[in-house]
């Protein structure tokens, strides 16, 4: 199965409504989540489905990448972005990856908050935590594995860094 962690792109330090759950994406923050998907597009990475967090700079990045998915790679339909509490700052995104592997759902991109993204990415990768810069993907493929907590081990496919759109191992 392979998973993508994503975390959201630039945000404004304020939103209209005071709250921080509603900072939107800053309009250079959009273009940086346009380049990442387009970077993804070009390296052949198509998700089947994007997990968001229900923050709104999240839900902005899932929207900014399925589109550019989609003009990158001419697909037919929508690439379906399907918001997951889970994902919001501070809950359980180990225990949502856990339940995606048990159901076999493959391909997905989550995107999420710091720090817990990169912690997550630390558990995946069994790196110690290094911090994910806005709009950051790193990639695994998780492998059955009973021996395991989870039931599965996981492997670093890359980690595409959004300032030079370079991926690396």
């Amino acid at each position: 199965m392979r998973i993508a962690i994503m975390r959201h792109g630039p945000a404004e330090d304020y939103s209209a409504t005071g709250r921080d759950h509603d900072r939107p994406l800053t309009p250079s923050g959009r273009q940086r989540v346009r380049q990442v998907a387009e970077a993804l597009a070009g390296a052949g990475e198509a998700p089947r489905v994007l997990l968001t967090s229900p923050l709104v700079r999240a839900r902005e990045t899932a929207d900014e990448v399925g589109a550019a998915l989609r003009r990158a790679l001419r697909l037919p339909g929508e690439v379906p972005i399907v918001v997951r509490a889970e994902l919001s700052p501070g809950r359980d995104q180990l225990g949502l990856v856990r339940e995606l592997f048990a159901a076999g759902d493959d391909n997905a991109v989550l995107v999420g908050h710091e720090p817990d993204l990169s912690e997550l990415v630390a558990h995946l990768s069994g790196r110690p935590p290094s911090g994910m810069l806005k709009a950051m993907v790193a990639s695994f493929e998780l492998v059955a594995d009973p021996e395991r907590r989870g039931g599965y081990r996981s492997e670093v496919r890359f980690i595409l860094d959004p300032k030079t759109l370079v991926f690396a191992r």
